[in-house]
């Protein structure tokens, strides 16, 4: 769990374009591609340090969602904060893109839905649907949108199906949760503790008989990389780069939110991709 640095926020002008708001810039970025020029996006969580569970909304927050026509959050206990504002607010006819709802999870589930290539893509056809539903005149508009988009996703996609045909089986561990849709979309053997990696992704400490298993992993000689959030900075998962790196274990850094915080939802997602395919062909040093 990576320190909160509340940033403040600017309450937003919006004209006549939808306006929306996103709790987190992972989906910003996407509602922001697909909306154009026809929608006026504000994004709650973009403050890189900013850990969107326990993320303090502001002022200028709640007003920005009681006069939204449309809110996205990614539900699933990652951002109740932003469902109590929606809630709160209890806007009349405004329209509501939960996430994990979409998707059929529930709190409890791995919230990191956007590491799946699986559910980016039905998300994105549900904002496409929901802004052709709030504003029907511009349909074709945003139908363009949506066509321009999935073709921007062709290089994302060929990477991942270029790492499932070149490494799919190899064993590989990631200090949390995070990466475990990406790992099973690539066809890599993902066999780091699940209790480790759900307990640092939500903030604890890991239970010590799963540490003592990851230790094992990565000292036996079969893991090929370790992927950790570098916005996740911990003792024990430092620990843990200490000692992939002592036994010639690879490391790939990814990250929570959008890095650079301007970057593309796909620009963001093709420079982890690539690192993470670098680093699976390399030879560790050591």
């Amino acid at each position: 769990m990576f320190l909160l640095n509340q940033a403040t926020s600017t309450i937003p002008s919006f004209g006549s374009q939808i306006k929306v708001v996103v709790a987190e810039n992972f989906w910003g970025s996407l509602i922001s591609q697909l909306g154009g020029t026809d929608v006026q996006v504000y994004t709650i969580v973009k403050d890189p340090n900013a850990d969107p569970h326990e993320f303090e909304s502001t002022t200028a927050d709640a007003e920005a969602v009681a006069r939204a026509e449309y809110v996205i959050v990614n539900g699933a206990g990652y951002d109740d904060w932003a469902l109590k504002l929606i809630s709160s607010n209890n806007i009349p006819n405004q329209k509501v893109l939960n996430v994990a709802n979409l998707l059929g999870q529930k709190v409890g589930a791995n919230a990191h839905f956007w590491y799946s290539p699986f559910y980016v893509n039905e998300t994105l056809h549900q904002m496409y649907a929901d802004l052709v539903y709030l504003n029907q005149t511009d349909a074709s508009y945003f139908t363009q949108q949506y066509a321009n988009l999935n073709a921007s996703f062709a290089t994302y996609n060929q990477r991942i199906d270029e790492i499932k045909q070149q490494y799919a089986g190899t064993e590989v561990a990631s200090t949390e949760s995070i990466f475990v849709y990406l790992a099973n979309a690539t066809g890599l053997d993902l066999v780091s503790p699940p209790a480790f990696m759900e307990a640092v992704a939500e903030g604890n400490d890991p239970p010590m008989q799963s540490i003592f298993q990851f230790q094992d992993q990565l000292q036996n000689g079969t893991l090929r990389v370790l992927v950790y959030n570098n916005q996740t900075i911990t003792p024990v998962t430092q620990e843990m780069e200490s000692i992939a790196t002592q036994n010639n274990v690879n490391l790939v850094a990814i990250t929570e939110t959008l890095q650079p915080p301007g970057a593309t939802f796909q620009d963001w997602m093709n420079a982890e991709l690539i690192s993470l395919q670098n680093e699976l062909g390399a030879k560790a040093s050591g």
